[in-house]
């Protein structure tokens, strides 16, 4: 084929990709901005003129720089475009979902009787407080240093010298364009006050290069464990530098388990903590990045007990085939913003806790100890979790 000829198809393998993504993206920004248009602005509300006219301007005018701010914040590493197009997904998130709502409460009202404008006017009201409300609570709840959730799990093949054993898992801090070197400095004084035995990230540490998100990685170094300190690569990692982010994790003193194993050994008895990389790690493109369980576990004894680390809960059907005695997850946020839940719930088994998947296996979803994107948490709060183990029938 000639470099003519290579020219000439290209735009041919690609309009039809481009064309469905713009389409889709039409559709899902005229849904996101025009519910909350036609609840607000448009419907019976019955507004003067000028109010009705600055409403439409304002909503055009977010949904046509929208995209623009997207693309050049997260595509072009612009901290500040990613920071204003975050914080306007989340608005118009809530906004959308309590607009569909109110539509709901209006039909409510005109079963009562009462009539427009004063039915429509009640139903934007409504939107506009509680979409408030829950904004100013929810950002709140995921700019705070996360509570500590406490956690009993029992492995029945766990010797008695690891009874009480204490695994401190935080995840999913999504270091990113919003400044939270405090935050990590706050996560790191709450982790070093649980006096754990073992300290877990299980992936997505930034939104970003190692370079750009060096001060707020760096109280990382500060965590302390008595046995291990051990970290596995999520999704993000692999566009944000895996490698960068894997030998930075190594220099500040943590064990990443790259599909790899260490063992930690207490009164005589041994627990195997393996890690696999996340489930996209093979598509990235990086030679010996994916999911190899073989590999976490090579060499290891079969008559002990395993801690996994692997990003997704999705990863938890290998985990059973290979006699994993507890996966430690993140990736689902607890859905992050409500009503965000469900739609997690179509990717993955777990949306958070403790779950058990067969007569071994169990499973802990962290709802992750940072946030993606949109700088709030509904109904999702996030967590530090202290997980302790009990062997065999303890309490």
């Amino acid at each position: 084929m000639s470099v003519g000829e290579a020219v000439e198809t290209e735009p041919r393998k690609r309009g039809p990709r481009f064309a469905r993504f713009g389409v889709m993206l039409f559709a899902v920004l005229s849904l996101l901005f025009g519910v909350p248009w036609v609840t607000l602005v448009w419907s019976g509300n019955a507004w003067p003129g000028v109010v009705f006219a600055g409403g439409t301007l304002l909503f055009t005018g977010l949904v046509t720089v929208f995209p623009w701010l997207m693309f050049r914040g997260h595509g072009g590493h612009n901290d500040r475009a990613a920071r204003i197009a975050d914080t306007l997904l989340g608005v118009m998130w809530v906004l959308f979902t309590w607009s569909l709502i109110g539509q709901l409460a209006g039909l409510a009202l005109l079963a009562l009787g009462v009539e427009d404008p004063v039915r429509s006017r009640v139903v934007s009201a409504g939107v506009v407080a509680i979409s408030a409300g829950l904004l100013l609570w929810g950002h709140h709840e995921a700019m705070r240093v996360s509570r500590v959730r406490e956690i009993d799990v029992t492995l029945p093949r766990l010797g008695p010298g690891l009874d009480g054993l204490r695994v401190v898992l935080i995840t999913d801090t999504h270091y990113g364009p919003i400044d939270r070197a405090a935050w990590s400095r706050g996560v790191t004084e709450v982790v070093n006050s649980l006096d754990a035995d073992i300290v877990a990230h299980t992936g997505d540490i930034a939104d970003g290069t190692v370079q750009e998100r060096l001060e707020m990685a760096a109280p990382l170094a500060d965590i302390r464990a008595r046995f291990a300190r051990v970290y596995v690569t999520g999704n993000h990692e692999y566009h944000s530098g895996a490698l960068g982010w894997v030998e930075h994790m190594e220099n500040l003193g943590w064990e990443t388990l790259h599909n790899r194993h260490v063992v930690v050994t207490r009164g005589g008895d041994s627990l195997v903590v393996a890690g696999v990389d996340d489930r996209t790690a093979g598509g990235s493109g990086l030679p010996g990045h994916r999911t190899d369980h073989e590999a976490a576990l090579a060499g290891a004894d079969p008559g002990l007990p395993v801690l996994l680390l692997a990003h997704q809960p999705q990863q938890i059907g290998d985990a059973v085939a290979h006699g994993v005695d507890l996966q430690l997850s993140g990736h689902t946020h607890g859905g992050q913003m409500w009503p965000f839940h469900y739609l997690v719930r179509t990717d993955q088994p777990v949306l958070q806790g403790l779950s058990r998947h067969s007569e071994r296996t169990q499973l802990y979803t962290s709802r992750g100890t940072g946030f993606w994107g949109p700088p709030f948490r509904i109904f999702a709060p996030s967590e530090i979790t202290l997980l302790t183990l009990h062997a065999g029938g303890a309490s």
